[in-house]
């Protein structure tokens, strides 16, 4: 073998190896794999979304139970939490004194009344002999005006006879409206008048009772402007959708309720307004002082949907990650209606019918990345979407 033909043999040589060292290391590298991740493509939907807000309860009617007579508890004939009747008694106050002054205007219509048969007798008396002109008319007048006024006395006495009776009736404290009792401070031989500064108890009337509960102004304007109709505030707010009511052990009341006020002042600290909405009570089982959450229903039709798990925050700003027709992610700031509730949002701005979206992930995921799209059925993303 001469040198020429043995540097061609080791040039060869040099040459497949070096091949086969770029292949192992190609094979070793390899190409960046393609992630998948779960995408849907959107479509206008249309659906009922719940915006809950925490709220109290307060009865219809709260009333302070007072003693218009001083004197000492003799009796309670309810308990704290009973269910009382209008008119039902409630505390019996010891008071002998008015009983005293029964007994005392009594006696005194009874003097009155035989004032008035002697001043009568004494009129029927003297006229005749004032008919016969045996006497002055002087004297029949003088009798009359003795009638007079022992009938006037009389009058004086009933009219204390009643007064006595109904303070006498004020030692006996009835329930003004159908309610709920509520605690009872006093105990039997506490000495109570209208002056206490705690009341005997109070009466929560549960017939209808009231939730109260604040909302932001831009939300309320938003559930006026969508769900209602109507001109004026009041128009709109009767025209509100019947609301539910959830109560402390999550259950859903059984009845509807009504938003029946709109406070007119918005609390400058912190941006939201006072609403009342209305809830029968027949059976009583909402309590003043409960701690609940009102549900109002918001429709929205032929709106961008997109589930709160594909979005991420970004400096208080809201982003959802669009797939391109390249293949790779662009992230999209969008903006949703602020009563959007549960696991969806309802878009107003960022995206379009058409545009596909990442479902899950996509707060890792960076922009410009190519990923494989699967994309899924709207029936199977929005399954749990009434």
């Amino acid at each position: 073998m001469n040198k020429q033909s043995f540097l061609s043999i080791l040039a060869a040589s040099l040459i497949i190896a070096s091949c086969g060292k770029n292949d192992k290391s190609a094979q070793a590298g390899g190409a960046p794999q393609i992630k998948e991740y779960k995408t849907v493509t959107l479509q206008p939907e249309s659906a009922t979304l719940n915006s809950d807000f925490p709220a109290s309860i307060q009865g219809q009617q709260n009333i302070e139970i007072r003693p218009r007579v001083e004197g000492y508890i003799d009796k309670i004939f309810v308990d704290e939490g009973a269910v009382v009747k209008a008119g039902q008694p409630l505390f019996k106050i010891s008071a002998p004194e008015y009983e005293q002054q029964v007994r005392t205007a009594t006696a005194s219509i009874k003097s009155a009344q035989a004032e008035v048969s002697s001043a009568k007798l004494a009129v029927n008396k003297v006229k005749p002999l004032v008919e016969k002109g045996i006497i002055s008319k002087y004297d029949l007048e003088s009798a009359q005006f003795t009638y007079e006024s022992a009938m006037a006395s009389l009058a004086q006495a009933n009219a204390a006879l009643v007064n006595a009776k109904t303070n006498l009736g004020y030692t006996t404290v009835t329930s003004p409206v159908n309610g709920v009792v509520g605690s009872i401070p006093f105990r039997l031989g506490s000495l109570v008048s209208s002056n206490n500064a705690d009341p005997l108890t109070t009466v929560s009337s549960i017939g209808n009772v009231y939730a109260y509960f604040a909302m932001n102004e831009k939300m309320l304007l938003n559930f006026t402007q969508s769900n209602t109709t109507g001109a004026s505030l009041a128009q709109k707010i009767k025209s509100m959708p019947a609301v539910s009511l959830l109560l402390s052990d999550g259950s859903t009341y059984d009845q509807k309720g009504n938003i029946e006020t709109v406070n007119g002042l918005i609390n400058t600290e912190t941006g939201t307004v006072n609403v009342r909405a209305r809830f029968p009570n027949s059976k009583g089982i909402i309590r003043s002082g409960s701690s609940t959450t009102v549900r109002i229903p918001n429709e929205v039709k032929n709106s961008i949907i997109v589930p709160q798990s594909a979005t991420f925050e970004l400096q208080d700003k809201i982003f959802a990650v669009v797939v391109g027709k390249d293949g790779k992610t662009k992230n999209a700031n969008i903006t949703v209606l602020d009563n959007s509730a549960g696991n969806y949002y309802v878009v107003t701005s960022g995206l379009n019918a058409g545009d596909q979206i990442v479902l899950e992930g996509v707060a890792s995921l960076k922009e410009g990345t190519e990923i494989k799209a699967q994309n899924q059925s709207p029936e199977t993303v929005y399954a749990d979407l009434k």
